[in-house]
């Protein structure tokens, strides 16, 4: 069985609903039809596989975002395959494209995109990335999420001097029912030793704590962020359950150097990229776990509160390759 019989029975046997699939189908739009219909070309002008064809894919495949390592590992392997099941036929070629695209991510490893919930007491998210990828509406999204599902969610606000950071905080936390505790120009660890007291007190069951990002002198953020997880970890034993880095999709090759650097200076659990529904370069998400080898654990498919959903690498790359299949 191909990958795209596999892809299509996997997919139709899940028990995804109706609403994640359209905005999987729809958030990947940009990109299908970017990359997709550029790929379906490539097989119409060459008909047999040949050092242009893969000259010209190689460009593709960079445009996409993929990355640039990437895409020389994953033509290493392409032209491996090539030879060793002597496919000459562009035709032939493409599902075998999809299949090494689909093995970048996994790589028989078993990626988990859940959350690490704790059953007793709190569940503490510590969110990360630099100002204006969508950070505080991720927060916001994230406190949604868990709302729906019967969840006492509270925010903290750890990024303290960004001038209007934590009355925006405050606006969302109204906005979607969530506790709340946060102080202007002061420092950070303490907020959030004394949000984190707060949430005890309450019984709140997902404490989401926001923090600055600075990404400009790496060693005071490094040092911010080693105090704040000494803090949280002396509140809440074994906290925070998950560091989740929030990268802009559109942002592309920069979104991965963002991804890199703070994979320095903490220990990020999982990767939520936003905005993939306003780019074409939705092969981002490939090189990202390529470059960092972090899980990608949400995705942002629009801008409704409902559209952060679980990432899924088999509806990504359906959603991807669908026109193909």
């Amino acid at each position: 069985m191909g990958i795209f019989d596999k892809l299509k029975k996997i997919v139709s046997t899940k028990s995804v609903p109706k609403e994640t699939e359209e905005l999987y189908d729809a958030g990947l739009k940009k990109t299908r039809e970017e990359f997709v219909s550029k790929l379906s070309m490539l097989g119409i002008k060459y008909t047999r596989v040949s050092d242009a064809y893969f000259e010209e894919l190689e460009d593709l495949l960079i445009s996409a975002d993929i990355g640039v390592n990437t895409v020389f590992s994953f033509l290493e392997r392409l032209k491996d395959r090539v030879k060793k099941e002597k496919i000459e036929d562009t035709k032939n070629l493409t599902e075998v494209i999809v299949d090494e695209l689909f093995i970048i991510y996994v790589n028989n490893e078993s990626l988990t995109t859940k959350i690490n919930i704790e059953e007793n007491g709190p569940t503490v998210i510590l969110m990360v990335g630099v100002n204006g990828v969508g950070k505080t509406t991720t927060i916001a999204k994230l406190a949604y999420k868990y709302k729906n599902i019967g969840k006492k969610v509270m925010m903290i606000a750890g990024d303290t001097f960004r001038a209007g950071a934590v009355e925006q905080l405050k606006i969302w936390a109204d906005k979607t029912d969530s506790l709340f505790y946060g102080r202007d120009n002061t420092d950070p660890a303490g907020v959030i030793y004394d949000g984190l007291e707060m949430a005890k007190q309450e019984n709140a069951d997902i404490v989401l704590i926001d923090t600055a990002g600075r990404l400009q002198n790496k060693v005071n953020l490094m040092k911010e962020l080693e105090k704040i997880n000494k803090v949280i970890d002396r509140i809440i034993p074994g906290a925070p359950h998950e560091t989740l880095l929030v990268i802009d999709a559109a942002t592309g090759q920069n979104g991965i150097m963002q991804a890199i650097s703070f994979k320095e200076i903490t220990n990020i659990t999982g990767i939520v990229l936003t905005k993939l529904d306003g780019t074409a370069k939705g092969g981002i998400v490939l090189a990202i776990k390529e470059a960092v080898d972090i899980p990608v654990k949400f995705v942002g498919l629009g801008e409704g509160m409902s559209d952060l959903q679980t990432f899924d690498i088999e509806e990504y790359i359906y959603g991807l390759f669908k026109d193909l299949m």
